[in-house]
């Protein structure tokens, strides 16, 4: 099915966090003093209670990679306030499509948080995103899985763009270039 319009990052709803806040995490997880926190790290800051917890694979997979701007290995204090901002506007944009309040997206709010970014895919290819990114089986997604969700389908979205030229939604490619678009993004 084409693509239409894909989502952008999530747009910025709060005032920055206070920086002595922030400061006073990060230093509690950069145990080395070495001014860059690591994804073990990073993981750790974002989990000390004002977040829903955050992965391994989504931390290191995703966040480390989208705002280790120099590939250090890992984010300094101004990246990890990035990453903190990027977060709790991703936690608003859940709340408002978790319409129960449950902490889970089901398939018809996850279909109305995608379509509501640009996104028009089949009521299939929503089942086939809950089943991939419900990593506790209950038939509906986490707040973690649903970053990972949105992020992973922006990149495949992203690379999939650079080869439809005239943006009609269908391209041709060669075994091997669909392989290459795969693997720039896992």
């Amino acid at each position: 099915m084409a693509y239409h319009s894909p989502y952008r990052a999530p747009p910025h709803i709060n005032a920055p966090p206070d920086q002595g806040f922030l400061w006073n995490i990060f230093q509690r997880v950069d145990k080395d003093r070495s001014g860059v926190i690591s994804d073990s790290e990073l993981q750790q800051a974002l989990s000390n209670g004002t977040h829903p917890p955050v992965s391994p694979l989504t931390t290191s997979c995703s966040l480390s990679a989208m705002f280790d701007r120099e590939n250090k290995g890992g984010v300094n204090f101004n990246e990890f306030a990035g990453v903190w901002k990027y977060i709790t506007d991703w936690q608003n944009i859940f709340r408002t499509y978790d319409r129960d309040n449950s902490g889970f997206i089901d398939k018809n709010e996850l279909k109305q948080a995608l379509t509501g970014f640009g996104y028009r895919l089949s009521d299939q290819f929503y089942g086939t995103l809950i089943e991939k990114f419900d990593r506790q089986r209950k038939g509906q997604v986490a707040f973690d899985d649903f970053i990972q969700c949105c992020i992973v389908l922006q990149r495949l979205t992203d690379v999939f763009r650079r080869y439809d030229t005239d943006q009609d939604g269908w391209i041709q490619v060669s075994y091997e270039q669909y392989l290459s678009m795969v693997f720039n993004v896992v």
